[in-house]
């Protein structure tokens, strides 16, 4: 069997294993968000582009409903990441650093997540892979025209729906073209606009949302960097981010890929091939880390730039371990804890086994834990307040990662209606998240669009709607809210909307003898509004 060979059976075992894991763990609260998008498919949302959504309404149509059926995708998606970085560094330098490239990637804790869950982000490096390969291919035939030139706009565009991090390709591209004398005659080509025109046609979309919602978007990418924040360096801030970059890519790989951005820098000037790959990683690298002067932001945010850099890595260490042992050593640890790494970031339950008291406030996978279990007490505790009441009582979580979690594994869901979430969260006079472009308990309807027997205690209809005039169905009415903060009591949203408030259940979820989380559950009896 050859190292070619190998390397796909590799890939294929690794693949199908992702895909049978998925189906066995519980979903990531963002996981159970972006499914709730899939259910009320639109052209963009509050926070990203419809990728994501997209990807999972497909899933969950083929496999229905599950967890395999929200994640079906994302191993796939893994899988051809790796195909095409092994084709890719197999152009440039050989089949040998081809290989190693797609193991490599394989070993890094982030993708490895990547690939299980379904999130933005198995999308957004498919595409930006895809983006840098075609892009070299379209350069390579260059002056002359060739499809790859619309191709690189296709999935640059696809990428951008995916995340919008992913337009930073065009900024590298543009950079790259400016820096490389013989390069520079492509902006006066086709090639280049066409490529440009079909990018900027996977913007409009959001744009067009955007437009109609006072541009929500932009503002929270604002808050989201931390840009509406007075000009300070926070070196504890970057001092986190860093940290978190040698854990989330392994502490002896993240290592090799800072001394290959070393290593290239010093042959970019005069070798193509580091100038190119670099163009795609530097600029992502130098956005985040200058964000993560005033505060520190998600690692996976860079991720897409560790793409070209890992190409270059692999091909400068391959270079190095041909003739040093000591290279070929530190490459061999690189990797091996790099497994490691990632088989604890998956399951830290591996080192509790073995003694570790590790705690589930510092495990990243505890977020994906428990969640059908507490939806199962939550409907018990729901049962027995209503038999109590005598009526039937509608949810609220104290934000969209509680209530999405929760409903997803509701067996009862009981939705209010068509275009009700089944779980709310608090009212609000900010938009907060999706949550506040579907329907509200805390809104008012036009009484002609209300049903009958849910608007009799309004009195009759107006001709004319006006918000005046308009209909609270969920007025008089009581509810559960649901936190997991250690909240004594309701927050002034919940405490100012209902007549009366109180603690009634708290459930307490433990894993291996360690506390894994709690959930404090109020009654609120008949919800009034809050003044405005």
């Amino acid at each position: 069997m050859t190292a070619r060979q190998r390397l796909f059976v590799f890939l294929g075992v690794l693949t199908v294993l992702r895909l049978v894991v998925a189906s066995q763990i519980e979903l990531f609260p963002d996981e159970s968000y972006y499914f709730m998008w899939s259910e009320r498919m639109d052209v963009s949302y509050f926070s990203k582009g419809p990728g994501v959504a997209a990807a999972i309404w497909l899933g969950t149509h083929l496999f229905g409903v599950s967890e395999f059926g929200v994640r079906f995708l994302s191993p796939l998606f893994g899988l051809g990441t790796s195909l095409l970085l092994f084709s890719f560094g197999r152009r440039l330098y050989g089949e040998s650093v081809g290989i190693w490239t797609a193991v490599m990637i394989n070993l890094l804790p982030i993708f490895n997540v990547g690939s299980l869950v379904m999130t933005i982000d198995p999308l957004s490096i498919f595409f930006w892979t895809a983006a840098l390969y075609t892009f070299w291919l379209a350069l390579e035939r260059s002056p002359d025209f060739s499809k790859w030139w619309p191709a690189t706009g296709a999935l640059i565009g696809l990428g951008f729906l995916s995340k919008y991090t992913n337009a930073m390709q065009l900024l590298s591209i543009v950079l790259l073209l400016a820096i490389t004398p013989k390069h520079r005659r492509e902006f006066r080509h086709a090639g280049f606009w066409s490529m440009l025109g079909v990018a900027l046609l996977g913007a409009l979309p959001p744009v067009i949302w955007n437009a109609r919602h006072d541009w929500v978007t932009f503002f929270h990418l604002v808050a989201r960097g931390g840009l509406q924040k007075r000009a300070t360096i926070d070196l504890a801030e970057t001092g986190k981010f860093l940290a978190v970059h040698f854990g989330v890519y392994s502490p002896l790989i993240f290592a090799g890929l800072l001394a290959a951005v070393w290593w290239g820098w010093k042959g970019a000037r005069h070798q193509w091939k580091p100038r190119f790959l670099l163009a795609f990683a530097l600029p992502l690298f130098a956005l985040y880390f200058g964000l993560a002067l005033k505060e520190a932001g998600e690692a996976n945010w860079t991720a897409p730039g560790a793409i070209s850099l890992g190409v270059l890595a692999v091909a400068l260490w391959h270079e190095r371990a041909e003739r040093s042992v000591r290279a070929r050593r530190f490459a061999g640890a690189a990797l091996a804890c790099g497994l490691v790494c990632s088989l604890l970031i998956l399951n830290l339950d591996v080192a509790r086994a073995l003694g570790v008291p590790w705690p589930y406030r510092l495990d990243p996978g505890a977020r994906m834990r428990g969640w059908r279990m507490a939806a199962t007490k939550l409907e018990q505790v729901r049962a027995n307040f209503e038999a109590t009441l005598g009526a039937p009582v509608f949810l609220i979580a104290n934000e969209h990662e509680v209530a999405s979690s929760l409903a997803f594994y509701l067996k009862d869901k009981r939705p209010e209606g068509p275009g009700y979430p089944p779980i709310f969260i608090p009212e609000s006079q900010e938009i907060q998240d999706q949550f506040s472009f579907w329907h509200r308990y805390d809104e008012f309807l036009d009484p002609k669009e209300v049903p009958a027997s849910r608007s009799q205690v309004h009195g009759e209809r107006d001709e004319y709607y006006t918000e005046e005039g308009g209909v609270n169905v969920f007025l008089g009415r009581s509810a559960l809210y649901i936190t997991d903060r250690p909240e004594e009591k309701a927050p002034t949203a919940i405490k100012g909307g209902f007549e009366q408030v109180e603690m009634i259940a708290c459930i307490d979820q433990t894993r291996r003898g360690l506390p894994l989380r709690q959930l404090r559950i109020f009654a609120c009896r008949r919800y009034r509004s809050l003044p405005l």
